[in-house]
């Protein structure tokens, strides 16, 4: 689905351009920003041939190496009545072929497929908890282009060990409309049991706007609750480096009954910038919180992104 390409704006660096249409400008001079990258992206690659070594079996001759990709993101979140809201955040994944096919090493602080508000404010302080600094390794059981599953053993929520299974399903419903959904289940040693489920609506709106509409069902074993989410979302691509979403996300809880807990409002403009590996964010949002009596919190997210190791 071509409108599907319209994410990869917000969730991935660009590609390579093509040959026959190269940039219309080059990037400009900055020799320690072209350092950075490459020396980071050396090291993170360096250690996961060396993390590989372990599970290296001479008797098979692979010609895949490890590789290791890296996403680092920081902002300055300012709103009414909290200015200093900073945020910094990580993700590492490690492809380890001599281990297995479609295993991971996965170094995170985050997991970019749940808690779909981008602003740090309107994120559940629940759900980002558990998403703290966590190492895991992940099975991929790839059945199908439309089916994906996948297991995990780690560590994380202040050094818990956890186990959790996920499966990802799509369903095509006409060229411009899918319905993708996944259901998982985890459990960790204090935390115990909980589950995500999770029921996405994409509709291509024209050939580069999108719209997609977002539900999310938190199960906390710990709290005997559910936390629901739901979130509107219009993507439109200007060009071929800048895209912008128009959002609106709602999200409440059940206990002690089922009602809303806060409200956001948000335009975020992302723009590829100096190198194909760095990206920045501006997005001005309105924040109505039932810990605030819903008055209204205006603010604005300025971030800065960038991507490292291969692709």
């Amino acid at each position: 689905m071509r409108g599907l390409l319209l994410l990869i704006l917000f969730c991935c660096p660009l590609q390579a351009q093509d040959a026959q249409h190269p940039p219309a400008e080059s990037p400009p001079p900055a020799p320690w920003l072209d350092d950075l990258q490459v020396n980071l992206s050396d090291s993170i690659n360096a250690t996961a041939r060396w993390f590989d070594q372990f599970f290296a079996d001479e008797s098979l001759d692979l010609d895949e190496e490890a590789r290791a990709e890296a996403r680092i993101r920081l902002g300055w979140e300012p709103r009414s009545r909290e200015l200093n809201e900073f945020e910094s955040r990580f993700r590492v994944r490690v492809s380890l072929p001599n281990m297995k096919h479609q295993t991971d090493l996965i170094f995170s602080d985050y997991d970019d497929r749940e808690d779909s508000s981008s602003v740090k404010a309107a994120r559940n302080e629940a759900i980002d908890n558990r998403n703290r600094f966590s190492v895991a390794l992940r099975w991929r059981l790839k059945q199908s282009d439309d089916l994906d599953v996948s297991h995990r053993v780690g560590i994380g929520r202040k050094l818990q060990p956890y186990v959790k299974s996920e499966v990802r399903k799509t369903f095509s419903l006409t060229e411009i409309n899918n319905i993708h959904v996944e259901a998982s289940v985890y459990y960790y040693t204090q935390d115990r049991f909980g589950s995500h489920l999770m029921a996405q609506y994409e509709h291509q709106t024209s050939p580069d706007g999108l719209f997609r509409f977002d539900n999310h069902f938190y199960f906390r074993d710990e709290e005997n609750d559910w936390i629901w989410q739901h979130g509107f979302h219009q993507y439109l691509q200007w060009n071929e480096k800048t895209a912008v979403i128009y959002g609106l996300f709602v999200e409440g809880n059940s206990r002690p009954n089922y009602r809303d807990e806060e409200y956001l409002v948000s335009i975020r403009w992302r723009r590829n910038a100096l190198r194909e590996w760095l990206f920045f964010e501006v997005e001005p949002f309105v924040l109505w919180s039932r810990e605030e009596e819903f008055k209204p919190s205006y603010g604005v997210g300025l971030r800065v992104e960038g991507y490292f190791g291969q692709h």
